[in-house]
């Protein structure tokens, strides 16, 4: 075998590996940034053991935020004149929600079925950004079809569940 095609499979054995490696590298940091985002917001919904919970009625929306009275559900939980939610397709005045006080502070989130899967949005969509890494850059098209249809199922149920 000439040692220019021994030289030239080695080149591309190590163009191969290096795709891979760098496609696999994006697709994980793209899953991890989504986890990352997600997980602000979703342990203080999926964590409430020692947490106060309880209704808020959204009495006022500003450009980023809404804001009403709280009313304690969980023992230990005091009433409030005034929380603050983030204002999101999910939170409209005159509406009253269940929500989680986030500790130390007058902010609340969504608890329930539906603030689990709206915390969890930002997975799914980077499930659905990885997936189109994974098909391209690895070549894994039945991953990807899974990652694709994962996002694409958690992105549905937030959105029915909203």
């Amino acid at each position: 075998m000439p040692s220019a095609v021994v030289s030239s499979q080695g080149a591309v054995a190590v163009l191969r590996f290096g795709r891979l490696a760098a496609m696999g590298t994006v697709a994980a940091l793209i899953l991890i940034a989504g986890v990352w985002a997600s997980w602000g917001t979703a342990h203080h919904v999926m964590l409430t053991k020692g947490r106060e919970s309880g209704t808020i009625e959204v009495t006022r929306c500003g450009a980023h935020t809404c804001s009403g009275p709280y009313a304690p559900i969980s023992a230990g939980s005091q009433p409030r004149e005034s929380v603050v939610i983030e204002k999101n397709v999910a939170v409209r005045k005159g509406q009253t929600y269940t929500v989680v006080v986030k500790p130390g502070s007058d902010d609340v989130v969504r608890s329930g079925p539906a603030g689990v899967l709206y915390a969890w949005v930002p997975l799914g969509g980077a499930l659905l950004l990885a997936s189109v890494v994974v098909a391209g850059g690895l070549r894994r098209t039945r991953a990807a079809w899974v990652m694709a249809g994962s996002g694409i199922a958690l992105l549905t149920a937030a959105f029915v569940t909203i």
